[in-house]
């Protein structure tokens, strides 16, 4: 953990959630006490048919919500899409953006990523950038190569601490129940820090909010939230269940 950062948890619901779901986010305000603000920002990013619901609902609780995707265009005839600025209108303040599924179900490419982080920092949303390197990657040694690459593709000029957050997740840690070794997760957030500031400047990179996201859960957060240059989750699965996400932003708080 960054001591000068404040830490921040965000679930990402995936394709998860109905309307009954909503007490879901509902249980996590009321367990979101005075202790745990004091300490720990914490977001939800539903499906977006719930954004707009699950925004209203966490009105008055210091709990922000966000988007799992964007579009890189603002307006226009593109069916399906969803432009940051709709986000931003359904109250969302953070945009999940490269996530791993998006990347290899759906082929965006860095460039892509960096465009549609581009297009939530013009919403005045926080672009939740997501790196991370495939098992077989990691076991050739390029882990650290991959993920810096995906970082210089994808990370806009002149974003600032206020403006970005970095996920690093492990692709072969989501949803596998794996995690890397506290040693290999201090090593490459240690890496993104310090390519973070080739990026954009040492200043700028030292108060970058870099999350780690892959199989987090109540059992392993504290060890993982000790992590130097970790400051704070992407939450998957446990997000899903309000005690289990309670307990990761508890192991954020110290």
């Amino acid at each position: 953990m960054t001591r000068s950062i404040r830490p921040l948890v965000a679930g990402n619901w995936k394709m998860n959630g109905l309307k009954a779901d909503l007490a879901i986010a509902a249980e996590v305000a009321k367990g979101y006490d005075a202790a745990l603000k004091r300490g720990v920002d914490i977001a939800i990013c539903p499906p977006a048919t719930l954004l707009f619901t699950t925004s209203a609902t966490l009105i008055g609780t210091r709990i922000a919500t966000g988007g799992q995707d964007c579009s890189t265009q603002g307006s226009g005839a593109f069916t399906g899409e969803l432009s940051a600025a709709m986000l931003a209108d359904a109250g969302a303040s953070f945009c999940i953006v490269g996530h791993s599924e998006r990347r290899t179900l759906h082929g965006e490419s860095n460039a892509t990523v960096k465009a549609k982080a581009e297009a939530a920092q013009k919403a005045l949303l926080v672009p939740i950038v997501c790196v991370g390197e495939t098992k077989g990657e990691r076991e050739a040694g390029k882990a650290l190569a991959i993920v810096e690459e995906q970082l210089r593709g994808s990370i806009p000029e002149g974003s600032t601490a206020g403006t970005l957050v970095v996920a690093y997740e492990p692709v072969w840690a989501i949803g596998t129940g794996l995690t890397p070794t506290a040693a290999d997760v201090a090593e490459m957030h240690a890496a993104i820090r310090t390519e973070l500031g080739l990026l954009i400047g040492k200043a700028a990179a030292a108060g970058v909010r870099l999350l780690y996201g892959g199989s987090v859960k109540p059992s392993n957060a504290a060890e993982l939230m000790n992590v130097a240059h970790v400051d704070g989750a992407l939450v998957g699965g446990a997000s899903l269940k309000a005690e289990e996400f309670l307990a990761i932003a508890r192991a954020c708080n110290g």
